[in-house]
């Protein structure tokens, strides 16, 4: 770096280096040509602050993470003392304190009989281990046939090659093909968009979503199939919770054809659904829970999965080794720091502020519908999805030019200017999601409220 470009960087705002330096993620970076790169620099509670002070509510918890919000010092604390008595050590072949002990508790947590931890450091890694686990699991049992993995159309899995392989976006995957072989999908629970045959009963329509995938087992060969991977609550497309039981069905054709149910709560665990799992929430049984986004409330990176005793037992005898591993898994201070985090969700009740509060946040949200532009209020807990329509009796969504002009032109400034933190998506049919702090009660919710409908309002004025 010359001294001339030193001088420039301490003469310019964080704004400019921002847009001359950094790539953002799943970003459009020419739509900051000649605009500056929002730059977010402190949050407390429930609102994030940006250069110029100005006060946004988060949400979307940054980015479904930020479960008890911003500013907690005890949770900072508790990394900064784990960082100056054990920075970093591998778990590979070793282990240390914090990850024992935080393995050991979300053993306690999770539902029946996944008591085994295997750490990562993000959510897509978790996915990838997953799959990886599953491929290894039936070759040692004698099952080298069984890799392929179902997953629902319009999921979002993750983006490296393998999660990105079982992710249902068609979009996030072209770039990238081809990707590793196996990836099948099968239909989602968007119930405002079901099928003709079954848009009048939700229970017909659960199970024949349910259906559909043994049908899509039977169609690839029940020996080569290894895994389903289903959220609880299906977060791409616009937050699709699951219908009357949709999950006691797929659990009775995995069960039927031998297939792992992999349970992907990289955002729906640890309270976003009132519930430390989502899947108890629903009352299915996994055999593997992937996680990562609020078991830390984004205070350090982690991730991993949880699986069942039977999975484990071929990896804790005779001399199979599960081949894989990731450097910065286990952390020790991200494993101090989601410790603290789960004291603060039991001193302070978080599950059952959501619970307690979750119809009132829904209530509040199906204000809206007095729109015209809203089509849909859908979801469960402190996530949700506002579907926008173009006609309202029709249910006619927009078309792909319309929804970039509502979307990129439109919404996701409008929003954020007007002090609003969420997502506006269109991987599927347009929507805004929401998805705050569990900390957040009426006051918010209302905030919310207030902020969309004067922003949706001018939305339709420019349809």
């Amino acid at each position: 770096m010359t001294s001339d470009h030193a001088s420039d960087l301490a003469s310019d705002t964080l704004e400019a280096r921002a847009r001359r330096h950094l790539w953002l993620h799943f970003t459009r970076m020419s739509s900051y040509q000649g605009n500056d790169v929002p730059v977010i620099v402190r949050g407390s509670g429930q609102y994030v602050y940006d250069t110029r002070g100005k006060r946004y509510l988060d949400g979307l918890s940054g980015l479904f993470v930020s479960q008890i919000g911003h500013g907690r010092a005890e949770v900072a604390e508790a990394g900064a003392r784990q960082a100056t008595e054990l920075a970093y050590f591998p778990l590979w072949s070793y282990a240390h304190p914090r990850a024992i002990e935080l393995a050991e508790r979300l053993a306690v947590l999770a539902p029946g009989d996944l008591n085994r931890v295997f750490f990562t450091t993000s959510g897509s890694e978790a996915v990838e281990s997953a799959w990886k686990m599953a491929k290894q699991y039936f070759r040692t049992v004698g099952q080298p046939g069984r890799y392929k993995v179902l997953s629902r159309e319009i999921a979002y899995h993750g983006t490296s090659l393998g999660a990105l392989a079982v992710t249902g976006l068609p979009g996030l995957k072209a770039p990238f093909e081809p990707l590793p072989p196996g990836g099948v999908r099968v239909p989602n629970t968007n119930f405002y968009r079901a099928p003709g045959f079954v848009a009048d009963d939700l229970s017909a329509f659960g199970r024949w979503a349910a259906d559909e995938i043994e049908r899509a087992i039977l169609r690839e060969g029940p020996d080569s199939v290894a895994a389903v991977y289903l959220e609880p609550v299906q977060n791409s497309g616009g937050c699709f919770p699951p219908p009357p039981g949709y999950f006691a069905r797929v659990r009775e054709i995995c069960d039927r054809y031998g297939v792992l149910l992999v349970s992907d709560e990289v955002i729906c665990a640890f309270g976003r659904l009132g519930y430390y799992f989502g899947s108890q929430r629903y009352g299915y049984q996994p055999d593997v829970i992937t996680f990562a986004k609020g078991i830390t409330s984004g205070y350090a990176p982690l991730g991993g999965m949880i699986v069942s005793d039977r999975l484990m037992e071929p990896f804790g005898t005779g001399p199979a080794t599960f081949l894989h591993g990731v450097t910065f898994a286990g952390h020790p201070v991200s494993s101090a720091v989601a410790l603290a985090n789960l004291d603060v969700f039991e001193k302070e009740d978080l599950l059952g502020n959501v619970r307690a509060n979750e119809g009132a946040f829904r209530r509040t949200l199906e204000k809206l519908t007095d729109l015209p532009i809203v089509g849909d209020v859908r979801g469960d807990g402190y996530f949700y999805g506002i579907e926008m329509v173009k006609e309202k009796a029709t249910r006619e969504t927009f078309s792909d030019e319309e929804s970039e002009r509502l979307l990129r032109g439109f919404l996701s400034h409008a929003l954020y200017d007007a002090g609003l933190i969420c997502r506006a998506d269109d991987r599927g049919d347009p929507v805004i999601q929401l998805a705050p702090p569990l900390t957040c009660t009426q006051e918010h919710f209302d905030e919310m409220e207030q902020i969309l409908r004067s922003v949706l309002t001018e939305a339709w004025k420019l349809i």
